[in-house]
């Protein structure tokens, strides 16, 4: 981790906190603080020029968004990607979204499919900008829980939810190590129009193969990129 103290590195003095999250989860995202880094406070804070107190509450964030582990007597440690925990985290995902979709698409309003299509267009937009790394997840959890939102099946819900965000940083780093917007971006089309002629079957079908092939292209992804480091 580069600790140059040099003035480009400083951050702009709006929330702290939320700048220094910003920072540090785009470095981790894109492997600039590799796997297993250790993450000090006293070094982040001379990096981008700020107190301790905006560096100890980003790295909180951070830890409970799952980038970091605050580890007692080590502080805080950036975890090894677990090949593992990707194949279980797609695998859940696409045996409970599938069913959940089935359950909303025939109770899904107009309403609801124009504001899926308006967080789909934002989503694209933020695509483009790689330093918007942390909208990614974000907005691709927004659409996707949109067109969940008619399932009634509140705790089926919640279950896909936390899975989600548990999965977070996996989603962001799918798109951002396999160059997988494209595909991405064509294939929430299509399931959005599936949705809109109410043919579940092909959504379902479309859902699933669509999580995956994200977390199969993932896998394959971290191994390479461990293979040639």
């Amino acid at each position: 981790m580069n600790l140059s103290t040099a003035p480009e590195s400083a951050i702009p003095r709006q929330s702290l906190t939320s700048a220094v999250a910003d920072k540090l989860r785009e470095e981790i995202i894109r492997g600039t603080i590799p796997e297993g880094a250790q993450l000090r406070q006293d070094a982040i804070a001379i990096q981008y020029q700020v107190s301790r107190i905006p560096v100890r509450e980003a790295l909180r964030q951070l830890d409970a968004e799952g980038l970091i582990t605050i580890v007692p007597n080590r502080g805080a440690i950036v975890p090894a990607l677990s090949p593992t925990d990707i194949e279980e985290l797609f695998t859940i995902r696409a045996l409970l979204e599938p069913e959940i979709l089935k359950h909303s698409i025939p109770r899904l309003t107009e309403n609801d499919l124009e504001e899926a299509a308006v967080v789909l267009r934002r989503y694209e937009t933020e695509l483009q900008h790689e330093d918007h790394l942390f909208s990614w997840g974000r907005l691709n959890w927004q659409f996707h829980s949109l067109l969940y939102s008619r399932a009634e099946r509140p705790h089926f819900m919640n279950i896909i939810r936390n899975v989600n965000n548990s999965g977070e940083r996996y989603t962001r780093l799918q798109l951002y190590l396999t160059h997988g917007i494209a595909r991405a971006n064509q294939e929430h089309h299509e399931i959005l129009e599936f949705c809109r002629q109410r043919d579940i079957a092909g959504a379902c079908k479309l859902l699933r193969q669509h999580i995956q092939h994200a977390g199969q292209s993932l896998k394959e992804a971290l191994q390479q990129r461990r293979a040639s480091d």
